[in-house]
């Protein structure tokens, strides 16, 4: 049982997640699980991950939900890349269970690093508005959201830097249409691995709870701000910065501990 100032820790650290899920469709479970382990203080790796899948599914919801109001949501894209990323998730989060905690830690950190770079490329205006899913680039964009919710599931991610890029690449949706549907995916991974912990008694509810409560007011405003920030890079540098901050650290501490 955690006391007062950890679920205070975890309300703050919640407001964050929600902020950066609202704001670049990403970043949710990247800082949720070190902020559990590191900040709050769960000691078991897995309980992090599980009760973060969570979190980032409930803090996403409500970020959909703003980006739906501001129209920037293609839903058979969405829903295309989902259904296909939660059979990935579905064996990807039960892989991940099965493998040594401190390690999936160091794994995670080592992943962290990579978002980093690849947030640090840029996430720049353009793409074609019109953009649907069709016939035609179906299988393509099935092919993206299964990987995607493979990596996802094992590692306990929502996984929306990775979804966001995957349907550029898969649809030329422009980035904010991308921020925004890939809140559908990464509500429904979320789901689909924290369903997967759950059963295995590998959730923190209370801690959940009073995260998701964070993240409501930090996810409506990172909305906001995406809007109007969509097409610039800047908030992206910055959070790329803090992603390198937090990997290393991560690093550190698992490698010392495996």
């Amino acid at each position: 049982m955690l006391d007062p100032i950890q679920y205070l820790l975890g309300a703050l650290s919640g407001s964050l997640v929600g902020f950066s899920l609202g704001l670049v469709g990403g970043g949710g479970s990247i800082l949720a699980v070190p902020l559990i382990v590191y900040l709050v203080g769960v000691p078991s790796p897995h309980m992090a991950i599980g009760t973060s899948a969570l979190v980032v599914a409930a803090n996403a919801a409500t970020g959909l939900a703003s980006h739906a109001r501001a129209r920037t949501v293609k839903w058979r894209c969405g829903v295309i890349y989902a259904a296909a990323g939660i059979v990935g998730a579905l064996l990807g989060s039960t892989a991940g269970k099965a493998f040594d905690g401190q390690k999936l830690l160091f794994l995670f950190a080592l992943v962290m690093v990579g978002v980093g770079i690849v947030m640090l490329r840029g996430r720049k205006g353009g793409g074609d508005p019109a953009a649907q899913c069709n016939r035609q680039n179906a299988p393509k964009v099935s092919g993206f959201g299964f990987l995607t919710g493979l990596f996802a599931g094992f590692f306990g991610i929502g996984g929306g830097f990775l979804i966001v890029p995957g349907l550029v690449a898969s649809t030329r949706m422009p980035m904010i249409n991308a921020v925004g549907t890939s809140l559908v995916a990464v509500t429904a991974f979320g789901l689909t691995t924290a369903l997967n912990y759950a059963l295995s008694g590998l959730v923190d509810w209370p801690l959940a709870t009073i995260f998701i409560v964070g993240g409501v007011a930090g996810g409506v405003s990172g909305t906001m701000l995406a809007r109007r920030l969509s097409g610039t890079g800047a908030l992206t540098t910055v959070f790329s910065g803090l992603i390198f901050v937090v990997a290393a650290y991560m690093l550190w501490k698992s490698a010392t501990a495996i």
